[in-house]
């Protein structure tokens, strides 16, 4: 892992809330559910432009979703074929290039694992290991046939391949850049623990976005952000107990397992929504050590990491836009570089 160069307790004083100054206009929100997930979109313009967006939600969730009968990865899973486009075609492009970029740390094609653990149905599982060990080979994008040129997938028998893990991020990305040519300046996407933001606030500061303590509802740390997108991913988010056992939801596509890495919430911060999520997956299933190293070998993120011992560690781009709560003031902070 790259070293460590700096560790220092860092606290947030003010209020998440706080501003520098008075907003010049107010805000338009609405409040939907979509995704899987409670959403919450604030815009700094017309009231029609949340209608718009919403609208850019729905229509990837259409297209991707694994269980509407009606979306073409539905057809794609059932039949073995089938072709993408637009939206569909150039999140299929940017998922396949995280799977390659993270060497299968982030798999499309783990979704019949997750549906095994009763993810994507409700009904909680642990799955025998002979029923892991009987799916673990469908379990491999590199078998994904893919044409970049016309969209057309085709999959291995058997094989199954879910978008969940990118599609919240790149339709947060495409909602915020609508917002954008549409001349906003200012505007905050709340996707569930996937948020994009949209310029600075009105008066010029900063968003201020909260990061959960994964073992608690409270927020752990804030995160000073403008224009960019932070998605978190923690074992937190779904999981179920059995016979004393905790089992979350982030598959690590080599074992058949939830990811046990030593790592209980990863933050990614970037300027793509889809990268971000991606990688907030990734480098979860990964652990600390070849994170680390991942993110000193690319420039297009920054990262917090949570570790089970309650210890945070951040990258060092975030030096000076991080800042702890009050209530979690006593927690040693420590910074990566390369």
């Amino acid at each position: 892992m790259k070293k460590i160069i700096w560790t220092a307790i860092l606290t947030m004083t003010v209020l998440l809330t706080g501003c520098a100054g008075a907003p010049t206009q107010e805000p338009e929100r609405t409040e939907f559910f979509a995704m899987d997930t409670a959403m919450e979109f604030t815009v700094y313009g017309e009231a029609n432009l949340l209608d718009e967006a919403k609208s850019i939600i729905s229509s990837v969730e259409e297209q991707v979703s694994v269980t509407d009968e009606h979306s073409v990865l539905y057809t794609i899973n059932h039949t073995g074929t089938g072709k993408l486009t637009g939206n569909s075609a150039e999140l299929m492009e940017k998922a396949l290039e995280l799977c390659r970029r993270t060497n299968g740390a982030l798999d499309l094609s783990v979704y019949p694992i997750v549906r095994a653990w009763g993810f994507t149905t409700g009904s909680y599982q642990v799955p025998d290991e002979e029923t892991i060990q009987a799916l673990l080979p469908l379990v491999d994008y590199t078998k994904i046939q893919y044409n970049d040129a016309t969209g057309a997938v085709v999959l291995p028998a058997e094989m199954e391949i879910d978008l969940g893990s990118v599609a919240k991020g790149y339709a947060g990305q495409l909602a915020a850049q609508m917002l954008r040519e549409r001349g906003v300046e200012s505007a905050l996407l709340n996707l569930g623990g996937n948020v994009q933001t949209v310029g600075t606030k009105p008066d010029g500061s900063s968003w201020q976005i909260g990061i959960k303590d994964p073992k608690g509802e409270d927020a752990m740390m804030v995160l000073s952000v403008a224009d960019q997108a932070v998605v978190t991913s923690g074992g937190y988010e779904r999981y179920f107990e059995q016979d004393g056992q905790t089992y979350w939801h982030i598959m690590d596509p080599f074992t058949g397992h939830p990811a046990d890495s030593g790592l209980i919430s990863v933050s990614i911060v970037g300027d793509e929504g889809v990268v971000c999520d991606g990688l907030s997956t990734a480098l979860f299933v990964m652990g600390l050590e070849k994170a680390a190293d991942l993110w000193a070998q690319s420039g297009d993120f920054e990262a917090v990491f949570v570790t089970a011992s309650g210890e945070v560690y951040i990258t060092e781009g975030l030096r000076d836009r991080f800042a702890l709560t009050e209530q979690y003031a006593d927690t040693p902070v420590s910074v990566i570089g390369r």
